[in-house]
C-alpha cells in the first residue's frame, strides 16, 4: 500500500473514530436518511458541532447530502461505507440500530406527495420496480431514472402511456425521498401516472380532508395481482 492510500485510510479511520461521528454513521446504517437536527440528537451534540461533524464525514465521502425542497437530509455515501461499518459493528459486538419513525400510522402507510404517492406503500413499490430491474439510474442526469426494456414492457402492460409522459415538460421518473420512511419513492411524471391509475382502479382512495390514502382490501388484492407485491 502506498503512502497516499495509507494517508487516506488514516483520515477515514479518524473520521469514524470520533464517538459523535460514529453514532451518526451507525444511525444511518438502516438506509434511512436523517436531518442534521436528528443526527445532532443521536450524537448528543449541539447544532454547530453536528454541522462540523457532518462536514468532516461529507469531506471524507462517508455521507452525502440530499436536498428535498427546503429540507436537507444526510445518508451514507454508498454500500461500501455501509459494509465497512457493518464489519466494525461485528468486531465491536454491537447490534445494528433500528429505525423508529414518528409519523402517524395513517399517513405513514400511504399519502400523496404533490401529485404522486408516498408512504410505506409507495416505497415498497419503488423497491419492487428496482428489484425487477425496471428502473435504472440515468448516467447523464443525476437523480433521474430511465426504464429498462423490462420496465418499458411492464409499465406499458399496466396501460400507462409512456410516450405521452416523455413529452411533458417535467422529469420523467426520479427518486423522491420519503418524509416518513426516509427512503425513496417514485416521483416525476411516471410516479404521478401511477397514482392516477391507482385512484382510477380503486387500488387506493383519497381522503377528503388530508393527504392520506387508504388501501382497501379489494385494492390491495388488485395491487398484488398487478405487481406481485405484498403490502403490510
Amino acid at each position: 500500500m502506498d503512502a497516499q492510500a495509507d494517508n487516506h485510510l488514516s483520515r477515514i479511520a479518524g473520521a469514524i473514530a470520533e464517538p459523535a461521528r460514529a453514532r451518526m454513521l451507525c444511525c444511518l446504517l438502516d438506509g434511512h436518511a436523517r436531518t442534521a437536527t436528528e443526527l445532532a440528537a443521536v450524537a448528543e451534540v449541539g447544532a454547530s458541532t453536528a454541522s462540523a461533524h457532518l462536514a468532516r464525514l461529507k469531506e471524507e465521502q462517508m455521507v452525502e447530502l440530499l436536498v428535498q425542497g427546503r429540507h436537507r437530509y444526510y445518508q451514507l455515501a454508498g454500500q461500501d461505507v455501509a459494509t465497512a461499518l457493518e464489519a466494525l459493528l461485528v468486531v465491536a459486538g454491537l447490534p445494528r440500530p433500528e429505525f423508529k419513525p414518528g409519523t402517524p400510522n395513517r399517513l405513514r402507510k400511504a399519502r400523496t406527495c404533490y401529485d404522486h404517492m408516498a408512504g410505506s406503500v409507495a416505497v415498497a413499490l419503488h423497491d419492487h420496480f428496482a428489484e425487477q430491474g425496471w428502473l435504472e439510474a440515468s448516467s447523464g442526469t443525476p437523480n433521474e431514472y430511465h426504464l429498462s426494456a423490462a420496465g418499458e414492457q411492464g409499465f406499458a402492460a399496466l396501460g400507462l402511456d409512456l410516450p405521452a409522459m416523455r413529452k411533458l415538460r417535467r422529469r420523467f421518473a426520479c427518486p423522491c425521498l420519503d418524509w416518513s420512511e426516509r427512503r425513496p419513492h417514485l416521483g416525476g411524471a411516471l410516479g404521478a401516472a401511477l397514482l392516477q391509475m391507482a385512484l382510477k382502479k380503486g387500488w387506493v382512495e383519497q381522503d377528503l380532508d388530508s393527504r392520506a390514502l387508504s388501501v382497501a382490501p379489494k385494492g390491495q388484492r388488485q395491487m398484488l395481482a398487478a405487481f406481485g407485491l405484498s403490502i403490510a
